[in-house]
């Protein structure tokens, strides 16, 4: 870990927990559905909407990396098929996505992001569609990296090729830090990368997998593990 310069992290479930996030925001999309689009929810139930979401992925697999296109798309069929027009897909999403990114981080989180970007080059990377800047912390990153922005998601190499190659440094002296054993984990290693994994809650990593480098469970854990980094930057350890 002496000789990490860069650290690609992921935000889901990793800076702050989406499950709840996104009920919540679907929930608050159906209501302003049911206000100014009350055809929708009149003529939909829930297993239709699985079933037009179903459909919309297998229709465009090509943005499978892009939840953000197949959400929009979704509803697109919502109103064309309760005879609304596609206009009314923008306020709605905007409801959605609104909601989506009004998260609570976690309690080790805002303390050590700080500390983090003070050291590394700290990179977002994410499947999911996260906008930093309404969260209030894009500042302390030097870059974000999205799937649907760059096209593919992770495991595939390539966008940990691209956070690499955005934050200056080599996947070898970048450590990649997520929650998701093969999404995050493992496409990491694939891709040359160190990784932490950070198992907040106390699950089993798979068997049939090669273990990550380091586990934490806070950001707190993982500024212990780059020790060694910090020391070699500040000039207290030799990098031979």
């Amino acid at each position: 870990m002496h000789r990490i310069r860069a650290i690609t992290l992921d935000l889901d479930d990793t800076l702050w927990e989406i499950g709840q996030v996104i009920v919540r925001a679907e929930d608050l999309l159906w209501q302003h559905l049911s206000e100014h689009c009350p055809r929708i929810p009149g003529k939909f139930s829930a297993e239709d909407l699985r079933q037009i979401r179903s459909s919309v992925v297998a229709e465009f697999p090509n943005h499978g990396h892009d939840f953000r296109f197949l959400r929009k798309k979704v509803l697109e069929n919502l109103a064309r098929e309760a005879g609304y027009s596609i206009d009314i897909v923008e306020p709605a999403f905007a409801v959605f996505d609104r909601a989506r990114n009004d998260v609570e981080l976690f309690p080790d989180v805002l303390p050590h992001l700080q500390t983090l970007a003070e050291n590394f080059a700290l990179v977002a990377l994410t499947n999911g569609n996260a906008n930093l800047k309404t969260i209030g912390i894009e500042h302390l990153f030097h870059d974000v990296v999205t799937a649907s922005d760059v096209g593919v998601a992770k495991p595939d190499k390539v966008i940990f090729d691209i956070a690499v190659s955005r934050s200056g440094f080599s996947a070898a002296e970048t450590l990649h830090v997520g929650d998701h054993p093969e999404i995050d984990i493992d496409g990491a290693r694939q891709a040359g990368l160190r990784t932490a994994w950070m198992n907040r809650s106390d699950a089993g990593w798979p068997a049939h997998l090669p273990n990550p480098d380091a586990v934490v469970s806070t950001v707190t854990d993982l500024l212990s593990v780059l020790e060694p980094a910090t020391r070699c930057m500040l000039g207290k350890e030799d990098l031979a």
